[in-house]
């Protein structure tokens, strides 16, 4: 049953709210999620919660809303900090480095999937799919660094790379479908490949992840 006192406002193709999603699951909180009619609408619950962008996802906790997924994630990793491991790495540099790839995979790498798929032109979808592509080498790169051998950009449990950019991995799989094209490939991010299955497979992960069909349509 969900408590009363935690609410995730979302919907549910949007990756930036299955991130909440996702790290609600890792830390065994349970949760009212309250989907939202984008775009055609938006509730007013929705707007008196997150008055500035009146985006989702918002977290709302008692009676306290949170906004914006990457701050919405670091509060459930600081508030529920006796379940499960913590989402965020304990020493700094190491904290400071996912931080910054999960920066990067937030406003270059989602922006340019974005671009794929709705550019205004197919001059602008071609150059954001070499974005794309190069910045799939970048994260083979990051997770060679990151994970230092286990399954994760975390190490031996999902953090907090791991959520913001497996959150995005449905989307990628409709762009493969789309365009027929791997992004993901054994010949160039073999790394990934393994981390994509590992993550996909998660118990945290799987019942929350969009389906891809259903994304396609």
């Amino acid at each position: 049953m969900a408590e009363s006192n935690v609410m995730v406002l979302g919907t549910w193709a949007s990756p930036f709210v299955l991130r909440v999603k996702i790290a609600l699951h890792l830390k065994s909180v349970n949760y009212e999620n309250h989907e939202e009619n984008l775009p055609e609408s938006k509730s007013d619950l929705l707007i008196k919660s997150n008055p500035v962008y009146k985006k989702v996802p918002v977290l709302i906790h008692g009676h306290n809303p949170i906004c914006e997924s990457l701050i919405i994630v670091e509060y459930i990793d600081e508030v529920w900090t006796t379940s499960a491991s913590s989402i965020l790495p304990s020493e700094a540099y190491e904290r400071a480095q996912s931080r910054f790839w999960a920066a990067y995979v937030e406003d270059k790498f989602s922006t340019a999937l974005r671009r794929v798929l709705f550019g205004a032109t197919e001059e602008d979808k071609r150059a954001a799919m070499a974005e794309v592509s190069e910045g799939m080498v970048l994260l083979e790169e990051a997770f060679v660094k990151l994970s230092k051998g286990k399954a994760f950009f975390g190490g031996e449990n999902i953090g907090f790379v791991d959520i913001v950019f497996g959150s995005l991995l449905a989307w990628i799989e409709v762009i493969e479908k789309l365009s027929e094209m791997k992004l993901i490939s054994e010949i160039k991010t073999p790394g990934l490949v393994q981390w994509a299955d590992c993550f996909s497979a998660h118990e945290a992960v799987k019942d929350v992840s969009p389906d891809v069909d259903k994304l396609v349509e």
